[in-house]
């Protein structure tokens, strides 16, 4: 019997020995994932044809594989076939447990349950009654707000909802929703409220989603209901931060992980009670003054968080780090509803280590950032990072929900519902740049061409896996896998392109982009192909991940380093940014990131080879860096694979390239050439070497995107914010090289110190910071004042004096001229009543 294929993971061999084994086979029930003795139950064992007879059976694969974390999603499991009269238990993370069915096709479904985190979840599912669980497979949780609109109940005019009960905001509010989403006739509507108690940061503080009362009930499934909400009674108004659920009315009110549809998170301010309607603006105020004392007892996160970046050009250069934040999207038309002014925001993508905060930055047109000091519409700080932060499951960690209690209702509280957005710009106040450090950034495209961390340029044409850069830092790993180029008539050319990229920091997912044998784009998370058709932004263990419309992926681990990988004429260009921590920390081909290129060439042991080195011994460098088996990121699951890459050297010493390519002038393709490359070195090496103006044209764009990289990445100086003098005015909020920024006073008042000052060269102020003290006409005016005052203060001092004086002697004289009265005459007096 002969083997045709081996299934291998994170790079050891399951031997032929083993797979070619002719007794009993194993079963994949309960060991989904598992190598097993005579056969896989791994993804790849498709590809090789090894998988265990049973694997479509109990190795789930299902549609839609992804939905809300609010749950109630049907998914249907597509592979495998129940018996008509099973009755489905659904177990997610081993724990939460919903209630699935068989429908008359025979196809299983199950419906996602309420979580409080993002990312694949594990699931299995049971046939009877609960009490075993061999079938298993994942299920993707979604941040809310990522999942699509038509996945949700619609709120008609959104703000409408959120300031009902406010001036000139009433009527009817009107609720929309596809009526084919739930299989039922009629349907109820819940409100349900969020909130988190126990001691702030603390093991008893937890996340609750709560079932309030039911808004509508029995109402015929027509895809709309309008109402005019009445104010809440109870304790229902305390309630201000929910959500609406519409579910089949044959549910139980309140009932748990059952089929339902949700709403947008939003203020409940249409539901809120009298004591809101009658004066919103004193309601809120009182809210807002509870939020600023509350608090004021919570530590300070913001000595933690990532500082913004300096300008509109580094934030979205900085993709490591920081994602555009989709409430102020420049691509999208800068609808900045909570940051007027701002044409873009990013926010930074990890939480902070400790209290698990976020950080947001804002531009505005001229691409500097907005700060809250100088406008509400600012950069506002965090206290619960928006997208949340694992191990999530608790408070401030809850994705969306905790950013929305802390950080946004109390937005509503002190700043849109009140005037009192001081209160709130006091707590989120915006850090500046001053110390910001963008990262580094090194490349490789085309033939391919490397450009290193720290500037330098070679080409290395090796056949093989590589080690691109490596760090002892966070056991940071980037492979790149080079294949043979084929002209455009079939034929191998003596060059080669990248056609795989793996990455892996400490023990993250394993990421790897490559070309298929079919030429497409495939992203596999631990060797096993995903789609990105539902959902573009993925949480998983130790990085996020996000591909664009057009196949940009980009991997975003924990220590902040990114990884960029696009399709690129035929080959992959690959960017890798390393924050500055990494400095001295590096190495593979991309060299040591240290801000010099002398030691670019440093081999495995050490030593390094002269920066003027010949393609032939770069070569060699290159040939160094090969990766081993037994440290390989890459998934073999074809023979191709198997044959040239897992067998087979690492490094192909049999395969010589082209070093210098001639340049022919009578020939045709050179003058093209000439007219596509101009003066770029790398276009015109690269259609030389491939006879492709698509492969040159490529390597020019990809070229000029890391020149353009690097500028847009490149330091600047921030001297910091500066304040307008008490009894002044400033001009100016631009606090950059060069910034100049001018003072006036108020009528009536003179100006010291500096009327202007200017951002320097070493990060301070020009000049002496300026007062506003009263004029002197105005000083003259006070003096008089307080002249004539004092005056007069004494002369009616002296009024008073004689006044009383006249007086007492008046009393005096009254007295001695009182007549004797007898006491015979008294008594006569008194009997006289």
């Amino acid at each position: 019997m002969k083997c045709i294929g081996i299934d291998v993971s994170f790079s050891i061999l399951f031997t032929f020995a083993a797979l070619c084994h002719t007794g009993a086979q194993d079963s994949c029930a309960h060991q989904c994932g598992e190598l097993l003795g005579t056969c896989s139950c791994r993804a790849t064992c498709q590809s090789l044809g090894v998988c265990c007879p049973d694997y479509k059976e109990f190795c789930l694969q299902i549609s839609p594989y992804s939905g809300s974390l609010m749950g109630g999603k049907d998914f249907l499991i597509e592979n495998t076939a129940f018996n008509a009269s099973s009755v489905l238990t659904c177990r997610f993370k081993q724990q939460i447990q919903t209630i699935g069915y068989v429908a008359t096709d025979g196809q299983g479904h199950c419906i996602s349950p309420l979580l409080y985190e993002t990312g694949f979840i594990p699931f299995e599912v049971s046939i009877d009654g609960g009490l075993t669980f061999p079938y298993s497979g994942t299920w993707l949780s979604v941040h809310h707000s990522k999942v699509s609109d038509g996945e949700k109940c619609m709120l008609v005019n959104e703000t409408k909802w959120q300031y009902y009960g406010t001036a000139n905001t009433d009527g009817n509010l009107t609720l929309t929703w596809t009526p084919q989403a739930l299989s039922a006739t009629h349907i109820n509507i819940e409100v349900w409220g969020y909130q988190e108690t126990g001691d702030s940061y603390s093991e008893n503080w937890l996340a609750e989603w709560k079932y309030l009362y039911t808004l509508a009930r029995e109402i015929p499934n027509t895809g709309t209901f309008s109402f005019i909400p009445v104010p809440a009674t109870g304790n229902y108004s305390t309630w201000d931060v929910g959500i609406l659920r519409i579910i089949p009315s044959s549910y139980s009110d309140g009932q748990s992980n059952i089929p339902s549809i949700w709403s947008s998170v939003h203020a409940l301010a249409w539901h809120l009670g009298e004591d809101f309607r009658n004066d919103p603006n004193a309601w809120a105020t009182a809210k807002c003054i509870e939020w600023d004392r509350n608090e004021e007892k919570l530590p300070n996160f913001l000595e933690e968080i990532i500082d913004c970046p300096c300008t509109l050009a580094q934030a979205r250069a900085d993709t490591g780090r920081f994602h555009t934040d989709y409430g102020c999207d420049i691509e999208q038309g800068s609808v900045c509803t909570y940051h007027p002014g701002a044409v873009h925001c990013v926010r930074g993508i990890q939480a902070s280590p400790q209290y698990a905060a976020g950080q947001q930055c804002c531009y505005d047109s001229t691409g500097i950032q907005i700060l809250t000091h100088d406008s509400t519409g600012g950069s506002t700080p965090d206290r619960g990072h928006d997208w949340g932060s694992p191990p999530f499951l608790k408070p401030p960690r809850i994705p969306g929900y905790s950013h929305w209690l802390y950080d946004v209702i109390s937005f509503y509280y002190c700043c849109l519902w009140s005037d009192n957005c001081h209160f709130y710009m006091k707590r989120r106040p915006s850090s500046d740049c001053k110390t910001y450090r963008p990262p580094q950034a090194a490349s490789a495209f085309g033939d391919p061409h490397f450009f290193t961390f720290d500037g330098l340029n070679f080409t290395f044409k090796g056949q093989g896996e590589y080690t691109l850069v490596e760090s002892d830092l966070t056991s940071l790993r980037v492979q790149g896998r080079t294949q043979q180029v084929h002209f455009p008539n079939g034929t191998g050319a003596q060059v080669t392109g990248l056609s795989a990229v793996a990455m892996q920091e400490n023990d993250s997912d394993v990421i790897e982009v490559r070309y298929s044998e079919d030429s497409n784009l495939e992203v596999l998370l631990n060797q096993k192909v995903i789609s990105f058709s539902e959902q573009s932004w993925l949480d998983l263990k130790g990085l996020f991940l996000h591909s664009t419309v057009d196949q940009n992926i980009t991997a975003m681990f924990s220590s902040g380093s990114g990884v960029e990988i696009r399709g690129s004429g035929g080959f992959l260009a690959l960017t890798v940014l390393l924050p500055e921590k990494f400095m001295n920390h590096t190495q593979g081909l991309f060299g040591v990131m240290n801000g010099n290129t002398e030691d670019e060439y440093t081999f495995r042991n050490k030593t390094t080879m002269s920066v003027h080195a010949s393609p032939q011994q770069l070569f060699e460098f290159g040939a160094n860096w090969a990766v081993e088996n037994g440290t390989s990121l890459f998934t073999y699951d074809t023979e191709f694979l198997l044959n040239n890459f897992f067998y087979e050297e690492k490094h192909n010493a049999s395969f010589l390239p082209v070093f210098f390519p001639y340049e022919d002038p009578a020939d045709p393709l050179v003058k093209e050439m000439y007219s596509l490359c101009d003066s770029d070195p790398f276009c015109r090496f690269d259609v030389l070497t491939t006879r492709s103006l698509q492969v040159g044209s490529s390597t020019k764009l990809s070229h000029q995107n890391h020149k353009l990289l690097v500028e847009n990445l490149q330091p600047v100086i921030s001297c910091g914010w500066l304040d307008h003098p008490v009894n002044g005015r400033k001009n100016g909020t631009a606090y950059l090289l060069g910034s100049t920024i001018s003072f006036i006073c108020d009528e009536g008042y003179e100006l010291t110190g500096s009327k202007e000052r200017i951002c320097q060269v070493t990060g301070a102020w020009s000049g002496d910071t300026p007062s506003c003290i009263l004029g002197t006409d105005i000083k003259q005016v006070i003096i008089l004042g307080c002249i004539f005052g004092i005056v007069g203060l004494a002369v009616l001092a002296r009024l008073t004096f004689l006044c009383r004086k006249e007086r007492h002697r008046s009393n005096q004289k009254l007295v001695l001229e009182v007549p004797v009265v007898s006491a015979q005459e008294t008594m006569k007096f008194q009997k006289s009543f």
